[in-house]
């Protein structure tokens, strides 16, 4: 329906205490993290991702951005932060959005964040960690306010994800080919919502920073399809 050759492309790649950032940037090499366990663990959560997460919106593809660029943006602010909480969070912080843990009557983060435990423990992981990254899932949507390091990171990676090229990609993947829900004009509203009300959430300086150029991008895409849709009436 719309030129998205720059959205497809793009799929390839509140406060937080003073204490928590570096007098100025450092790089990846000079950024303190706690001492990492063993690395196999994560070779089960990511293998658990791919086998259950399987959707084009929030599935494994979104747990593994989510993961990077918190670290970049943890990186970029100088942070110290523990990367075994924020690798376990973000790759399983949509848990709950999936069959068998999902409760439609519940907020998935609550639900993931209670449910999370045994699927760590099975895969190895350094279980003192839990109740960190039970924290960074509870609190990684924007509309939530993280207060520890890692969910500060996963919560402004996750709301970066619903913005710019990737953000509308992730939306009208979730369109019905079918012509059911969410439609055209479902998804329009959804994007809309996102352009609203996310860009405000991001709480992070590294976060910040890159804020305005994905907002620019959704407004410009949305604009562009207001042209090529009479108004979004031929949507």
């Amino acid at each position: 329906m719309i030129g998205l050759t720059r959205t497809l492309v793009a799929l390839a790649l509140v406060a937080i205490p003073a204490s928590a950032f570096a007098a100025q940037p450092a790089a990846p090499s000079q950024v303190a993290t706690a001492p990492a366990a063993p690395a196999d663990w994560r070779e089960q959560v990511r293998a658990f991702a791919a086998q259950h997460f399987r959707n084009p919106a929030w599935g494994r593809s979104h747990n593994e951005r989510d993961y990077l660029l918190a670290r970049e943006l943890a990186y970029t602010d100088g942070a110290r932060f523990d990367d075994d909480v924020l690798f376990a969070a973000a790759y399983l912080h949509d848990l709950a959005a999936f069959s068998p843990w999902e409760k439609p009557d519940r907020d998935h983060s609550d639900v993931a964040a209670e449910v999370v435990g045994p699927i760590l423990q099975q895969a190895g992981f350094p279980m003192a960690k839990l109740a960190a990254v039970q924290g960074a899932i509870r609190e990684h949507m924007y509309y939530r306010d993280p207060h520890a390091v890692e969910a500060t990171y996963l919560h402004d990676a996750d709301a970066l994800d619903w913005l710019g090229a990737v953000g509308v990609a992730r939306v009208m993947a979730l369109v019905d080919p079918a012509g059911g829900q969410p439609d055209g004009p479902a998804m329009l509203k959804m994007l809309q919502d996102n352009l609203r009300d996310v860009p405000a959430r991001i709480v992070s300086p590294a976060g910040k920073a890159m804020m305005p150029a994905r907002r620019a991008e959704l407004e410009s895409w949305l604009g562009q399809l207001a042209g090529e849709t009479r108004g979004y009436a031929a949507l």
